[in-house]
């Protein structure tokens, strides 16, 4: 590997993990580049900015994980002229679990960077992530709302939002709930178990078809 792709990595896996762990901005440029063992000049060099490195660290993961979930979702499409909410969500199944093969414990460190970019204020990467994957995420919502059409588009972005916040909690946390079942039920489960179990969930209460006491009438309630 060139001298060059080695320390740019270098600073891309320290950012990574130090982002995940700390935030964005408890983490300085300082902190990674020690972390990374190169000078801060390298860091200037290549990616200008702490905005581009955190904007690179996030394409790493999206770039890979959006790619195979528009594989999936294309299979879906191409296989089943009707299909469930539930199906819908089982096509970030092999994307959450290819970005585990991408990194070490990828998925894990993926959802810990989202749930930072939902709980930090970083307007930039909800800017940058709607600029390069919008397509993205409008493809999923279209399918989601095929297999539910009784979903109102404002219900859909509730439930689309809760959604996400189960996955990166789930996900974030999965090493802790593995020694749980582990340690209280003597079950051993993986990443893909977890999710396997996540989705038949998220997909009952997605399709739910009580209406929120939030949208009722105060005369209904």
């Amino acid at each position: 590997m060139p001298k060059v792709d080695s320390t740019k990595n270098k600073i891309l896996d320290a950012a990574e993990e130090l982002f995940a762990e700390r935030g964005f901005a408890e983490t300085s440029l300082r902190v990674i580049t020690a972390r990374a063992e190169v000078n801060l000049a390298s860091v200037n060099y290549h990616f200008g900015s702490k905005k581009s490195l955190i904007q690179a660290v996030f394409e790493r993961f999206m770039d890979s994980f959006t790619n195979h979930l528009m594989r999936q979702m294309t299979e879906l499409e191409q296989s089943h002229q009707r299909f469930s909410v539930e199906q819908v969500l089982e096509t970030l199944i092999k994307p959450l679990i290819e970005v585990d093969e991408l990194r070490p414990d990828g998925s894990s460190v993926f959802m810990k960077l989202l749930g930072r970019a939902y709980s930090e204020t970083q307007g930039h990467i909800r800017r940058f992530a709607m600029q390069k994957y919008s397509h993205v995420l409008a493809r999923f919502t279209r399918m989601l709302h095929k297999a539910a059409p009784e979903v109102a588009p404002s219900e859909m972005f509730w439930r689309l939002h809760f959604m996400l916040g189960t996955f990166i909690f789930t996900l974030a946390g999965h090493e802790a709930l593995q020694e749980i079942s582990m340690s209280d039920f003597n079950e051993e489960v993986n990443v893909e178990q977890i999710i396997g179990r996540l989705v038949p969930f998220l997909a009952a209460g997605f399709s739910n078809q009580s209406i929120p006491i939030a949208a009722q009438s105060v005369g209904e309630v």
